[in-house]
């Protein structure tokens, strides 16, 4: 290597660390906190109202197949064996009704917190019944722990609302 070719190298990595440099600001500046959880909360909301979408056939009225799955094959696997769930119409009323309010919750960001706890506990019982499931119960509840320790961000109504009773307004 000559004298010139090494100069040039070495002028060449300066100007490839600032170009890096750069490209990591503007990734960060299209993926701001807010936008991160705002998506996040949306991500995790549509599985769960696609799903308790399906158990109504009206309104507050369940629909006949999903009375049938709580009772023929949703079965909690506990140690001991396979159980069916007590009283599978009082299960798929409240799977339904969880499955439909917690996900808007999440997607206005109104108590969100909680709405993502419920939705936790709602994917542990689903891991119970279909354990074969794991990969995305498990993505849930990742989703679901984030939004729990993060909070909504500054694209939900917690915010504006926690903005509006902020002490010193």
């Amino acid at each position: 290597m000559t004298t010139d070719q090494h100069v040039t190298t070495r002028q060449a990595l300066p100007s490839l660390g600032l170009l890096i440099e750069r490209a990591i600001q503007l990734v960060q500046t299209l993926a701001t906190p807010s936008l991160v959880q705002f998506v996040l909360r949306v991500a995790l909301a549509v599985p769960f109202w696609r799903s308790g979408i399906l158990k109504w056939s009206g309104f507050l009225t369940l629909s006949d197949t999903a009375v049938t799955l709580f009772s023929d094959e949703f079965m909690l696997h506990l140690p001991g064996g396979p159980y069916h769930f007590p009283a599978p119409t009082v299960m798929a009323f409240m799977s339904g009704s969880g499955e439909v309010m917690f996900p808007v919750l999440l997607v206005l960001g109104l108590g969100t917190r909680f709405a993502a706890l419920g939705l936790l506990f709602m994917t542990l019982i689903v891991e119970l019944t279909v354990p074969d499931g794991w990969p995305i119960h498990l993505t849930w509840a990742a989703m679901a722990l984030v939004i729990m320790a993060h909070g909504p961000g500054r694209i939900s109504l917690d915010h504006l609302i926690g903005r509006m009773f902020a002490p010193g307004r």
